[in-house]
């Protein structure tokens, strides 16, 4: 929907310009993007692995370019680690000798043998998870069965660590994630130990969940809580109604009627879409070529209404479908090129700017020689923090603009409707002041 304002006419100057772009003057809207820009894409990771902290940051640093950084918290010295809740391992092991799983035993059952203490168990947990996404519930209840089988018969190894996706390579801290979140850089959560969260029980999934989040708060800050990404990319049903309970935003799913979400195996093409917004997610996987991801670019800044969200997981040989540093280098930098048509921003920040503009109700009062533009919303500004950018008709004889007479805007612009600034404002500033600059 186009965010129009209600203009209010008071005492009206006599503005030397027609009737038809005359009455356009106070007309205010929040422009789609920030800064008037035709497109946003998101730079995301997944999994916090060592290389893309070491190699794909700082060639973001040297672009200036924000990315959002989805971390497994169970590996981070300092954080609690992954754990299995609920009843004794041994004597649901032992239960797997005589009961074959079933809908009412699957749950817990692929919730413990990740932790069972075993070189395959989280493997068999992964596995158990894919199947059962996919629909192939009984094949699921079997490949469990055979999974405990051998923990029981001493057919895999123990371990000790029982954490998930461990990487010794992997020496990221708390206080270096601080410092990368000062740095601009959002780092949010991917679960403690990177689950299939589909096939846990309550008590593990809100765990897993709800204790990644509190070590995230505890170590980085409330506003690094905003956004998620439950592992696999699932779009499990039950899984987003809990996610959703504790995230304001979710990568996997964002449920909002003015927004289209095409994920990573979808085929549509985003510029036939008629909805206000598109979240296009692409994953840069090892074999895709990098003038097809370059064509998802191209393909954003044709369109207006596209939002891209790239999803990288390995660099330079270190994690899952790696990319080299010299390919994100070369990327990235077709991406810059670009800049004056792309807004780069992390996932939270664009989430926030695009539910700011659908909730905000702008009112504009054109009084003598000012116009005053009232702003309001039901978000709460202290989180819906990312200023948004306001596109406010002028008189056409204002060649400079005083806005709350503490900045000046210089650059009146023009479209067919008339004259026109644009100007980044909060959602709780309620109340800006524009005057010709003299």
């Amino acid at each position: 929907m186009k965010k129009d304002v209600v203009v209010l006419l008071g005492l009206i100057l006599i503005f030397s310009c027609s009737p038809e772009r005359g009455k356009q003057i106070g007309v205010t809207n929040v422009t789609k993007w920030k800064d008037d820009k035709k497109t946003a894409i998101s730079i995301t990771y997944d999994d916090g692995t060592i290389n893309q902290f070491t190699v794909a940051k700082p060639i973001m640093d040297k672009f200036q370019m924000p990315g959002t950084f989805y971390i497994i918290t169970g590996k981070i010295d300092g954080s609690q680690k992954g754990k299995f809740i609920g009843r004794p391992k041994e004597e649901i092991i032992e239960e797997t000798k005589f009961t074959e799983t079933n809908e009412s035993n699957f749950f817990e059952r692929a919730s413990l043998i990740g932790f069972t203490g075993t070189t395959e168990g989280p493997d068999y947990h992964s596995r158990v998870g894919s199947l059962f996404e996919a629909g192939k519930i009984e094949e699921a209840y079997k490949l469990l069965d055979e999974g405990y089988s051998k923990i029981r018969t001493g057919e895999i190894k123990t371990l000790e660590n029982e954490i998930f996706h461990h990487n010794s390579v992997d020496t990221t801290t708390w206080q270096d994630l601080k410092k990368y979140a000062s740095e601009g850089h959002e780092i949010a959560s991917h679960t403690v130990t990177h689950p299939r969260l589909a096939v846990l029980d309550e008590k593990n999934m809100v765990y897993e969940l709800k204790q990644s989040k509190q070590d995230i708060e505890k170590f980085l800050g409330e506003k690094y809580t905003f956004s998620a990404e439950c592992p696999y990319g699932t779009e499990n049903e039950r899984v987003m109604e809990y996610a959703h309970e504790i995230y304001p935003s979710l990568r996997n799913r964002m449920p909002e009627p003015y927004l289209e979400e095409l994920n990573r195996s979808s085929n549509i093409n985003p510029g036939e879409s008629k909805k206000e917004y598109v979240q296009w997610q692409r994953g840069p996987l090892t074999n895709i070529g990098l003038d097809k991801m370059k064509e998802w670019v191209d393909t954003c800044v044709s369109h207006d209404n596209i939002w891209l969200v790239l999803v990288f997981h390995g660099v330079n040989g270190i994690g899952w479908e790696p990319r080299t540093g010299k390919e994100l280098e070369d990327y990235f930098e077709y991406i810059n090129d670009r800049r004056e048509q792309i807004w780069v921003a992390t996932f939270a920040d664009v989430t926030k700017y695009i539910r700011e503009r659908e909730s905000a109700k702008i009112e504009s009062v054109v009084n003598g020689k000012s116009i005053k533009v009232t702003l309001s919303s039901n978000l709460d500004p202290n989180v819906y923090d990312v200023p948004i950018t306001l596109k406010t008709y002028v008189p056409k004889n204002w060649k400079s603009v005083s806005i709350n007479k503490d900045r000046v805007i210089d650059e009146v612009k023009s479209d067919s409707l008339g004259n026109y600034i644009t100007y980044s404002a909060f959602l709780g500033e309620n109340e800006v002041i524009l005057e010709e600059n003299r």
